[in-house]
């Protein structure tokens, strides 16, 4: 599990894809520090497995279907890509739980600055969106973030200068992809209620009140 708060930028050095896969080497620094092979590192939002380091990089393994969920088939050596280390249980949680695993690839529709701030509009499907939840949380590329409105085609996130400093995000430009991370718990929450809302008929007012008989609120 990561936080969704970035550490480093790291540097593609060489992405190598065959039939079986893709080996991604990026150099870095901070998350070098006690790394091991084996370990998970969540490469500009999905994640990935150490398979080999040295001092200046390290090397992930990327299987077909995170190549056709994600962007990371795209990258190329120079291309910058946000870093973070799995979580570590005692430490503090700045972000939101995010496993790692992407759910879409989205385009950013629009950038528009607002103070010092910068809002980021994405297109997202209907499918998605019932995840997304106005002052919820999100993961773009790997980055927590606040989801700040919704529209029929979308979501709005925005990046304090730290952010759009210290992430890919800040240089990204209309028209280009992000990976995407809905809020695990959301999921979760709508796969236990199905049942019951498929037993109401698909009614979620008639829902809500058998939700709330059963808890004794009626």
């Amino acid at each position: 599990m990561f936080t969704g708060l970035i550490e480093e930028m790291g540097t593609v050095r060489r992405l190598s894809v065959t039939s079986k896969g893709a080996d991604l080497v990026v150099k870095a620094s901070k998350v070098l520090g006690g790394i091991e092979i084996g370990d998970s590192v969540a490469v500009s939002g999905p994640c990935l497995t150490v398979t080999a380091f040295d001092r200046e990089s390290f090397t992930v393994f990327a299987m077909p279907e995170t190549l056709k969920k994600s962007t990371l088939g795209t990258l190329a050596a120079g291309h910058k890509v946000n870093l973070e280390r799995a979580m570590t249980l005692g430490g503090r949680l700045g972000g939101h739980l995010v496993s790692g695993h992407i759910d879409a690839v989205v385009t950013l529709r629009e950038r528009k600055p607002q103070g010092e701030a910068i809002l980021l509009y994405f297109d997202a499907s209907e499918k998605l969106l019932r995840y997304v939840v106005p002052k919820g949380s999100i993961a773009l590329d790997g980055v927590s973030l606040t989801v700040i409105d919704l529209d029929k085609g979308g979501f709005s996130v925005g990046l304090i200068p730290h952010t759009s400093g210290e992430t890919t995000l800040g240089y990204k430009e209309v028209g280009e992809s992000v990976n995407l991370e809905v809020d695990l718990i959301g999921k979760y929450v709508e796969k236990m209620l199905e049942p019951r809302l498929v037993n109401s008929g698909g009614n979620k007012e008639t829902l809500t009140i058998s939700l709330l008989q059963e808890k004794g609120y009626l």
